[in-house]
């Protein structure tokens, strides 16, 4: 579970999953969503697919992923839900502080 949790605890990989909710994306519009950059992307999109947390799909020179899993589905909402209660505990909080991605 600590593995998992470290994986969705990185601002990069977190901003990619919140942006694949909507469906199947290339690279270049989970780029476009996210403001990373298109190696930061890709290495993190790597990381993602192979951790199980995200399916791909290669269609000539482009590359597709999606979540395909629903639990990772519900994860991701439980924790936009669970923030929503906490948000400003935890924005406060300088135990966790965010360490700035570099994209």
């Amino acid at each position: 579970a600590a593995k998992l949790f470290r994986g969705l605890g990185d601002v990069s990989r977190l901003a990619i999953l919140e942006a694949l909710t909507e469906g199947r994306q290339s690279v270049s519009q989970i780029v476009e969503r996210t403001a990373l950059s298109q190696p930061s992307a890709s290495m993190h999109l790597d990381c993602l697919w192979c951790c199980g947390l995200v399916e791909r799909e290669m269609a000539g020179r482009y590359t597709f992923y999606w979540i395909g899993s629903k639990k990772v589905k519900q994860l991701l909402a439980a924790a936009r839900n669970t923030l929503g209660e906490v948000y400003e505990r935890i924005d406060e909080c300088k135990r966790y502080e965010e360490r700035k991605s570099i994209g």
